[in-house]
């Protein structure tokens, strides 16, 4: 009988804040329903295995699960390479702004788990 290993995949959470805009958030929105295929390719392609986007007010919360492969140094060289991956981050850039409390070079931050319930 062979014995079946459960593939666990890491999870990490991030935030952004979007532009407090209703026009620019109803924008952002509508570009994440209609994601360029290119994009969906890159983003598998580093290793995520699953990615979700949530969005209250103008915040935005990311979860993305990924394998053992998969680190945030080989996905951003990936992007770097990528002309219509930056394509894709100049559009959002459009309606993205830095956390208050984050330098201004980042874009997401990763987020600290502080409880599980278990």
């Amino acid at each position: 009988m062979i014995k079946m290993t459960k593939n666990r995949l890491k999870k990490f959470c991030l935030a952004l804040d979007l532009k407090d805009d209703k026009k620019k958030i109803n924008a952002y929105k509508l570009h994440h329903k209609n994601v360029w295929p290119e994009i969906k390719k890159s983003i598998k392609e580093s290793g995520i295995k699953k990615m979700e986007i949530f969005l209250t007010g103008n915040r935005l919360f990311m979860i993305i699960k990924v394998d053992e492969f998969f680190s945030f140094e080989k996905k951003e060289k990936l992007d770097s390479n990528n002309p219509r991956v930056r394509e894709w981050e100049n559009l959002m850039g459009k309606f993205q702004k830095s956390l208050p409390f984050s330098d201004q070079d980042s874009k997401w931050v990763l987020m600290e788990k502080i409880f599980d319930l278990k």
